[in-house]
């Protein structure tokens, strides 16, 4: 596969390319949809469902098609494992710290990555889906909390489906994996003062825009209402 376009991308970023893009060849057979709705340039934020431990490998390999370079939100404790923690530095990747003192570095490093031109992908799940169907269930507002921080920035929803493992034997097949982009967002529409009620407004209405992509991809109905684990709006 060719790539749209070709940003400079440096030694760590080329690293992984070299790593991970033949691996995700090898497991999986891909299908990727709407390449081209990806912005070229410029800052973005790319929402994607999450399904399943290993599909960030293929959601990078699907960014990079595009022509961007991901810079994924990842969970801070990933950085300190020896030799993953200096790759995904390295590579520029943002660490998350969840309830801690340090959060607010989380959301500084994505809007200035934003502000530099870069792609940041967001899983706003915070895990793995827990509805029983693998639909994508409801969304973090830190989501939203970053989007009032940029609304000039657009938001690109990708929808995927095929990454989760559903059996042992699977593992020796190759698996179909399909992912859609959908077109990018305009966030500028939104009201601009800071409440709990915008904040889930936006979330959900990204979220429903990932989770009609998903349905694209599964070629199934999905569900009206998104799951909620605890049984309570999420946030954070």
């Amino acid at each position: 596969m060719s790539r749209l376009h070709r940003p400079k991308a440096g030694f760590w970023i080329r690293l992984c390319v070299a790593i991970l893009y033949p691996l995700g060849g090898l497991l999986f057979r891909i299908r990727w949809r709407n390449l081209d709705r990806m912005p070229a340039t410029g800052g973005v934020i790319i929402v994607i469902n999450h399904v399943s431990h290993i599909d960030t490998i293929l959601m990078a390999r699907l960014v990079w098609q595009t022509g961007r370079v991901p810079r994924f939100m990842i969970k801070n404790t990933v950085f300190d494992k020896p030799v993953l923690g200096q790759i995904m530095r390295g590579a520029k990747q943002i660490p998350v710290y969840r309830g801690t003192a340090d959060a607010a570095k989380s959301l500084d490093a994505a809007i200035q990555a934003l502000r530099d031109g870069e792609a940041v992908v967001i899983y706003p799940e915070g895990t793995i889906t827990r509805d029983p169907k693998q639909w994508p269930m409801q969304a973090k507002t830190g989501l939203a909390r970053l989007v009032m921080l940029v609304p000039d920035i657009p938001v690109v929803p990708i929808g995927q489906w095929g990454a989760q493992k559903t059996s042992r034997r699977r593992w020796l097949t190759r698996r179909p994996v399909e992912a859609s982009i959908g077109r990018p967002m305009d966030m500028t529409k939104y009201p601009s003062e800071l409440s709990l009620d915008t904040l889930r407004a936006i979330t959900d209405d990204i979220m429903r825009a990932v989770r009609d992509l998903v349905a694209e991809v599964r070629g199934e109905d999905p569900p009206e209402a998104f799951y909620r684990p605890s049984g309570k709006t999420q946030a954070g």
